[in-house]
């Protein structure tokens, strides 16, 4: 069955509508480490999902699924110690004050625990979030995504101007001037819920702002902006669904960004594949959230959970994939910096670790987003065997974020793949 016989079918099963990547859908058949492969055989390098982060088809998460799944798996309302050592252990790659772990299936169910927990513990219900982000697709959570600054679309969710230096919300400031701009704008979206009959309850963030385009974030703004969050009241969400697990070279975004998180969230590369995400914080904060709401989740909590989470943690530790990613990461991402002056539309290079972005702009050096053109690489490189996707507020940001087993010699094949593709598109 050829590719537009299966993408009819889809269509009629799954509903037209239903999101595909590329001007012309591939079909995906097996994968391997970093490579996935269509079912005539060819080859092609995955550079975007992060979701098999120790690589598709892992055999140490293969085992342990099909051991455990082998073994037993019920939902969360027995004892288990498998259960209890993921959670422990997941607590421990945070700092002191990350005591306790609700787990749950998605990133969307965990951010919708952090920001109930955040609401029940403050007695208030505004949430402020940046205006280029996503958490998720419940309708709850949903409500966050890409607000204009000063909407009050909702009563009890706010926006504030994402901060980034390539396209300052005021020119002509240095980057300690940008810092207190951004800051006050989100000072001001706080005054504004403190105001309102909501209250302040609580700032979420992804930590490396992935969604808004991986911009890079004046000095000391995420400090300052946590402190802020806190001084008035409210707790710190870290949305760390794409930027944790050994994305950016360490084991957590916030890390890299310097600031401490009250809540953390993550999910999609916990499993490898398996539904995992999770919710940690203080004893205090997840024992109050438990005692108000008796929440459970029927596949969350399991032995086979437990058991898969557990084998990815270990071969990022194991392996070094934290060292590799921080190293393979660093020489790719200079390197396409290199390539900024030989093409006037590429406009920026920026990211931390595996999880680069290449702004494409007008070749005219106006710096206006050209998402047409980044579409077009985008399909270019897939046709050259480069998987990648374009993403960021205006979608006009190529962005790279492979399993963590991407290794040098990947790189190299993208680089040369991605000049052929530039030339092309000149």
């Amino acid at each position: 069955m050829n590719s537009e016989e299966l993408l009819a079918r889809r269509d009629k099963a799954l509903g037209a509508g239903a999101p595909l990547f590329y001007t012309h859908p591939i079909h995906i058949v097996r994968g391997d480490g970093v490579n996935l492969y269509d079912p005539e055989g060819r080859r092609y390098i995955d550079m975007y999902n992060n979701v098999p982060c120790v690589g598709h088809a892992n055999p140490r998460v293969v085992e342990a699924m099909a051991r455990q799944q082998a073994t037993l798996n019920v939902h969360s309302r027995y004892l288990h110690e498998g259960v209890v050592n993921f959670c422990e252990r997941l607590a421990g790659l945070h700092g002191p004050e990350i005591e306790s772990v609700i787990l749950s299936c998605s990133g969307t169910e965990a951010i919708e625990v952090a920001l109930r927990m955040a609401r029940m513990a403050t007695g208030k219900s505004g949430i402020v979030c940046s205006n280029g982000t996503y958490h998720g697709n419940s309708e709850a959570v949903s409500r966050l995504t890409r607000l204009a600054p000063g909407s009050n679309q909702f009563a009890d969710v706010r926006s504030f101007p994402f901060p980034e230096t390539y396209r300052p919300i005021q020119a002509g400031l240095d980057e300690a001037e940008l810092c207190e701009a951004y800051l006050a704008r989100l000072a001001e979206a706080i005054q504004a819920l403190q105001n309102s009959d909501a209250g302040f309850a609580g700032l979420i963030l992804c930590s490396i702002l992935a969604n808004e385009g991986l911009p890079d974030i004046p000095a000391g703004f995420m400090a300052r902006a946590a402190g802020m969050a806190r001084a008035a009241g409210g707790l710190v969400i870290a949305d760390e669904v794409q930027a944790g697990y050994g994305r950016t070279g360490t084991w957590w975004g916030y890390q890299v960004t310097g600031y401490a998180p009250d809540i953390v969230v993550t999910g999609k590369p916990m499993g490898n594949g398996l539904p995992l995400a999770a919710t940690a914080s203080s004893r205090a904060l997840v024992e109050g959230f438990r005692a108000k709401t008796r929440y459970f989740n029927t596949f969350a909590s399991s032995p086979l959970q437990a058991a898969v989470g557990m084998a990815v943690v270990d071969c990022i530790e194991d392996d070094g994939l934290c060292a590799s990613v921080g190293t393979v990461g660093a020489a790719m991402k200079a390197a396409l910096q290199t390539r900024l002056g030989r093409y006037p539309f590429l406009g920026d290079v920026r990211g931390h670790g595996l999880f680069i972005g290449v702004e494409i702009v007008a070749a005219d050096g106006s710096r206006e987003p050209d998402v047409t053109r980044a579409i077009d690489l985008v399909d270019r490189l897939k046709d050259k065997g480069i998987l990648i996707s374009n993403a960021g507020i205006f979608r006009n940001v190529l962005k790279m974020r492979p399993p963590l087993v991407f290794k040098q010699e990947h790189a190299e094949e993208f680089l040369a793949a991605f000049d052929t593709v530039l030339a092309e598109a000149a």
